[in-house]
């Protein structure tokens, strides 16, 4: 039934947590795991006077550095329990719209990830990333803690 696992990932505790889960997952199920990390580009735009001037450029290679360790960590654990694996880093301001748009390209049957389980104003003013892939899939989310 589920042949195909999309696992977002950002190198959280929680994130490994739910790594854990999808491998046993994918064993039982013979599927295979595909990992995202989705890389937000450097929010700010830099300041011409005074003040701190930040490159960019260097910020998104070092979050795409993380990025990929986090999914090479994620590698080594589904090699170990002989379950397929591919990692995926993506660059979007968006990182549901990649995470669902990730799972429409590779086939996926079903999005396994990670919440922060943040709670009242939190929640409201930063949004959760889980929420709106449950509100912009049709594919079914497992939600884990």
């Amino acid at each position: 039934m589920f042949n195909t696992i999309l696992l977002p990932t950002d190198g959280s505790a929680l994130s490994e947590k739910a790594t854990v889960t999808a491998i046993r997952f994918a064993q039982l199920n013979n599927a295979k795991i595909i990992g995202i990390s989705v890389v937000q580009p450097f929010p700010f735009s830099p300041m011409s006077d005074g003040g701190a001037v930040f490159d960019a450029g260097q910020y998104e290679r070092e979050m795409h550095e993380t990025a990929q360790r986090n999914l090479d960590k994620v590698g080594v654990a589904a090699r170990e329990a002989q379950v397929p694996f591919e990692g995926v880093v993506s660059l979007s301001a968006s990182p549901y719209e990649e995470i669902v748009a990730t799972a429409e390209k590779y086939q996926c049957d079903i999005i396994m990830m990670a919440s922060h389980g943040r709670k009242g104003l939190n929640k409201l003013f930063l949004g959760s990333e889980t929420q709106k892939v449950l509100a912009h899939t049709t594919l079914p989310v497992m939600v884990l803690r």
